[in-house]
C-alpha cells in the first residue's frame, strides 16, 4: 500500500528542514558579523554550511533509516548525494574562483575610466569544510526526525 501523505514523508521533511536550517544559519551568522539583515542570503548559494550538502545528506540518511541502508533507494540517493556534493565543492567552487579573477580584471581595466561593469557573483561553490558541515547537519537532522517519529 502506497502512502500518499506528503507530510509523513520523513526523507523529504529531513531534506527540506536541513536545507532550510543551513540557509537560516548563514543568514544569522551574517547578521552576527555585519549587524545588518541580508535577506538575499536566505536564497543565495555558497557559504557555511552548505545547504546543498545538508539536503543531500539529509535525504540520503533518512532513506537509509526508513528503507534500509542496503536498499536500492538508499544506493540511488547516496550516488546522487555524492554528485551534488562534488559539484558544490568542485565545479561550482572553480566557477566562483573564475568570477574572482574576472572581477579583478574588470576592476583593473576600469581603473581611471568611468566604466561600470556588473561584478560576477563570486560565492558559487563551497569549500570542503562548508560541504562537510552541511553533510553532518543533514545527517543529524535526519537522525533526529527519525528518533522523534
Amino acid at each position: 500500500m502506497v502512502n500518499n501523505n506528503l507530510f509523513s514523508n520523513q526523507p523529504l521533511i529531513a531534506a527540506l528542514l536541513a536545507g532550510f536550517l543551513a540557509q537560516l544559519i548563514k543568514f544569522l551568522l551574517s547578521y552576527y558579523r555585519n549587524h545588518t539583515w541580508n535577506w538575499a542570503l536566505l536564497l543565495r548559494t555558497g557559504g557555511m554550511p552548505s545547504s546543498h550538502s545538508a539536503m543531500a545528506a539529509g535525504v540520503t540518511h533518512s532513506l537509509g533509516l526508513t528503507t534500509g541502508f542496503g536498499s536500492p533507494m538508499f544506493a540511488l540517493a547516496l550516488v546522487l548525494a555524492m554528485v551534488v556534493i562534488y559539484d558544490a565543492t568542485g565545479i561550482r567552487r572553480q566557477a566562483g574562483r573564475h568570477a574572482v579573477i574576472i572581477n579583478r580584471m574588470i576592476t583593473d581595466l576600469a581603473s581611471g575610466h568611468p566604466l561600470k561593469q556588473e561584478l560576477l557573483f563570486e560565492v558559487l561553490g563551497h569549500t570542503p569544510m562548508e560541504a562537510f558541515a552541511g553533510m553532518i547537519m543533514g545527517i543529524l537532522i535526519a537522525q533526529i526526525i527519525f528518533w522523534l517519529w
